[in-house]
């Protein structure tokens, strides 16, 4: 009788990053800029790749990869983040959420798997650069992409369906800025111990096994980078590799302690907390440190903006 008596949630209710007015303020204005500078960093590496065919190579091929799923993993949470700054109530419908609960972990699975494809990439070239360009041709490439989307559907798609089947009634205020599992789950009408189970299992086996393809990929080239002969080489070969490392521990840094954690109210607002870095800071900063540390992308940078810049001053 109490279970009919209750009422289903049709809408949930996001809670802000902050409830005093001047702060709200100020936090839009950076998490606007932020996001600003996500989306033109990241098109502009997208264009950079296109339009200069000396670009046109495996590493640059996933390197345009990730500045995507930057785009699409940073526009599935922080719009609705900067409405919830600026509004009293930021509200959701129940499919929305669901959606949005589906896209945040297809995105965030798909980008954690391209890393991992990257590693490999960094080690063929630097323990076997003669082959380099046969191992890693186009078809191997479109490979590891089409395989990294698959897996994620499939993670994405077990989780999402497993929170929509739950029942959620009479309580719609989610802990997070975002609709998101964990937060869900503590809102349920029933028990979601299986569910928690399952998305620590889950989420636990593809960050473990990512991060130990990465970590093994990294131990040949370590031990490939120690017999070489000429620091000048070892200097090379570290630098193209120090980009891709830093890129990784701002992305699985803050995702592993946040999956890894039991749910309670303290590790919710941890969890609001550390999703500020994956969600905003982390894809910002991916095209800087690209960008920044790699000279073939700055000259392409260059001689476009110049010869755009040559066509207009031309009459």
């Amino acid at each position: 009788m109490e279970r009919k008596n209750q009422t289903l949630v049709k809408e949930f209710i996001l809670l802000p990053m902050t409830t005093v007015p001047y702060f709200q303020t100020i936090l839009f204005i950076v998490f606007l800029i932020l996001y600003l500078f996500t989306l033109v960093g990241n098109i502009s590496i997208l264009a950079v790749v296109s339009m200069d065919r000396r670009l046109h190579t495996p590493m640059y091929f996933f390197l345009v990869n990730l500045s995507f799923f930057d785009i699409v993993y940073s526009s599935t949470t922080v719009p609705k983040m900067m409405i919830g700054l600026v509004q009293e109530y930021s509200k959701i419908s129940f499919q929305g959420c669901i959606t949005q609960i589906y896209f945040f972990h297809l995105f965030g699975c798909t980008e954690s798997m391209l890393l991992t494809s990257m590693s490999y990439d960094r080690y063929v070239a630097i323990c076997n650069p003669l082959r380099y360009t046969i191992i890693m041709g186009k078809s191997t490439c479109f490979q590891f992409i089409f395989g990294s989307w698959v897996l994620s559907l499939f993670y994405s798609l077990t989780h999402t369906i497993l929170t929509s089947r739950l029942p959620f009634c009479n309580i719609n205020q989610v802990s997070h800025f975002f609709c998101d599992i964990k937060p869900l789950l503590k809102l349920a009408c029933t028990d979601t111990s299986l569910n928690e189970n399952l998305v620590t299992t889950i989420t636990g086996f593809m960050g473990v096994s990512t991060l130990s393809l990465i970590f093994l990929s990294y131990c040949f080239i370590g031990a490939h980078i120690y017999k070489m002969r000429s620091a000048h080489e070892r200097r090379k070969a570290f630098s193209t590799c120090t980009s891709h490392l830093i890129v990784v521990f701002l992305f699985y840094g803050p995702l592993v302690t946040r999956f890894l954690r039991p749910t309670t109210n303290d590790s919710l607002e941890q969890d609001r907390q550390s999703a500020v870095l994956y969600t905003v800071i982390t894809p910002v900063l991916n095209p800087v440190i690209y960008a920044l540390r790699n000279q073939e992308v700055k000259r392409s940078l260059k001689s476009i903006f110049f010869g755009i810049s040559r066509q207009k001053l031309s009459p």
